[in-house]
């Protein structure tokens, strides 16, 4: 059971919001809200959990608790991993709200393998399977997927969500390689990508201590913002993990030396920008 460290402020917050145009709002993690200026409500990745302690440690709030959702139109799976499909944190969100929930076919089996429509009110028409190259409409919200290189999950995906007045990317927790077409296809105003350091993790089966990269360190999210011609990045995912946390403000320094992105805009939990 999911119990909030700020009550239900912010999902208050947002359903309060009236945007001009499309705005953001960061969960922790890798986890965001997007609401449009027509009220179309988005959740990219949220997750609420703690983690698997002591192998990984949460080190951010629980910014709410999803059963105070009362709008939402769609969820949003980046990839399978358990930070980013978790039936606690997802299914008490599609069950309060209808919302439809989306993810490429790993994210899906996670999705039936854990009984979300058995110990959820969740049915199976709210499940949709989503790969490279479909695009799908969500209110005044068109969102595409793209590819994601992610050598830790099965199959990752990525989304570039587009609105009248602007275009938001969320590349997961992917690495570069995989992202100069879309680069090319789309001009970009905000994009997220992981951020972090290694560490020594224990083993998810011997728990034993082991060298860990899960996220893009200091060069490789600058080459990934590069691939995607970024206007502004927002580096994510840097404050969630004992022993994987980095300094985003060090990106500056790495950033000076290319042309992308233009910016960049270093975000905490419960912070909201304009897309």
């Amino acid at each position: 059971m999911i119990h909030s460290d700020w009550g239900d402020w912010l999902p208050r917050a947002v359903e309060d919001a009236d945007p001009d145009g499309l705005t953001a709002w960061y969960l922790g993690c890798n986890g965001f809200i997007l609401k449009s200026s027509s009220g179309t409500t988005v959740f990219i990745d949220p997750y609420l959990n703690t983690g698997d302690p002591p192998r990984t440690i949460r080190m951010v709030p629980v910014p709410f608790d999803p059963a105070d959702v009362e709008e939402a139109d769609a969820v949003l799976a980046t990839h399978e991993h358990s930070d980013h499909v978790d039936g606690p944190s997802q299914a008490p969100i599609l069950a309060g709200t209808g919302a439809s929930f989306y993810g490429p076919d790993a994210s899906i089996d996670v999705v039936r393998n854990e009984g979300w429509l058995e110990e959820w009110d969740v049915s199976s028409g709210q499940l949709e399977r989503v790969s490279e190259e479909d695009s799908i409409r969500i209110g005044d919200l068109t969102v595409h997927v793209e590819p994601a290189n992610d050598p830790d999950a099965d199959h990752p995906v990525s989304y570039v969500i587009e609105h009248q007045s602007g275009t938001f990317f969320h590349g997961g927790d992917a690495r570069p390689g995989a992202f100069e077409d879309v680069g090319e296809d789309y001009d970009i105003d905000v994009g997220v990508l992981a951020f972090g350091s290694a560490g020594m993790i224990p083993d998810k089966q011997t728990r034993e201590p082991k060298y860990t990269q899960w996220y893009n360190d200091e060069n490789m999210i600058i080459e990934a913002a590069n691939e995607l011609q970024l206007d502004t990045l927002v580096p994510t995912h840097w404050d969630m993990w004992k022993g994987l946390g980095a300094d985003p403000t060090a990106l500056h320094n790495h950033v000076n030396s290319f042309t992308y992105p233009h910016t960049l805009d270093v975000v905490e939990i419960g912070d909201k920008f304009e897309i």
